[in-house]
């Protein structure tokens, strides 16, 4: 793994945070889209006194391995290999170790919390608390939605795919009797050949095929140390109220008292200030991350390092 740590420009021994990134092979900016998020949350951290370590996902930028085969589960291994070497520095105070997980790394951040003594605090930005078939129908049904589909179009969409959803969901193993299995339904829906096998090769890919199955709770009911979850209220693609609320419960069932909920209003998955919260907005929105969620995670996070 190759990645950057930023140090305050003082001498001493400093509280860290680890930067998680979200879905897709990312750099440690986490660029996407004219946007290198990740660059400016450590920036504005390190300036606060909390060392970051950011680092590129696995075959990508200046990291190798594979990241096609690799599914959340290697990401988690990857993070827990971040915090290895913190504990090798000197510069860094080992009892204040937290994450901060984006989208896709709001999920790995508490697996990698529920089996780690290591870790003393956890931000999830646009993190997950429903199930990944649940939480991607209902991300496309929301897009469609502020794109002006109509309402029979959407429903028609949603039981197609969850129909699709389902056999992976109760499928044992990813194998070529799964895809078979799943092409013959999508043929039984009307779709032609090509379609079918396109869409298949789309949903049982190693890593859609395990975040599908993937639900959060169990991993967030084994967090024990505090937990900052914020969302944005425009958020498309992890929708807040549904997984705030699923977060805080599976948190609070644990019996994690630690716990604060918040979402942020008008901002989008990227907590970028934005009008629809489309994702085709993204790039045209000149600002990076908000200030109010800047704020809202430095502060916190201040707070869980006093």
């Amino acid at each position: 793994m190759a990645g950057t740590l930023s140090l305050p420009k003082k001498e001493g021994n400093f509280p860290v945070v680890i930067l998680i990134s979200g879905s897709g092979a990312q750099n440690r900016d986490e660029e996407a889209l004219q946007h290198k998020p990740f660059l400016v949350l450590a920036d504005y951290l390190t300036r606060k006194g909390i060392a970051v370590l950011r680092f590129d996902d696995r075959g990508f930028g200046e990291s190798t391995g594979d990241f096609k085969s690799a599914t959340t589960t290697d990401f988690v291994k990857d993070v827990q290999a971040g915090v290895d070497y913190l504990k090798t520095r000197k510069e860094i105070d080992k009892s204040k170790i937290g994450l901060i997980g984006h989208s896709e790394g709001g999920v790995i951040a508490p697996i990698v919390a529920g089996n780690s003594k290591d870790i003393s605090f956890i931000v999830l930005m646009a993190g997950t608390g429903i199930r990944g078939d649940k939480l991607l129908l209902l991300q496309k049904e929301l897009i469609e939605k502020q794109k002006g589909i109509s309402e029979a179009m959407i429903q028609q969409n949603k039981e197609i795919l969850k129909g699709a959803y389902d056999i992976i969901v109760q499928s044992t193993v990813n194998d070529d009797n799964l895809k078979a299995s799943v092409t013959a339904y999508f043929k039984s829906k009307l779709l032609s050949e090509e379609q079918a096998k396109t869409t298949t090769d789309q949903i049982t890919g190693s890593w859609i095929y395990n975040f599908l199955k993937l639900d959060p709770a169990p991993y967030l009911e084994k967090v024990k140390c505090p937990v900052l979850a914020i969302n944005g209220s425009k958020d498309l693609q992890v929708p807040s109220e549904i997984n705030l609320q699923n977060i805080n419960k599976a948190l609070t069932k644990a019996g994690n008292k630690k716990v604060t909920t918040k979402e942020l209003p008008n901002l989008n998955h990227l907590f970028q200030e934005c009008k629809t919260g489309l994702p085709e907005e993204y790039a045209s929105i000149e600002q990076t991350i908000s200030p109010t969620a800047l704020e809202e995670i430095s502060s916190w996070v201040l707070l869980q390092t006093k």
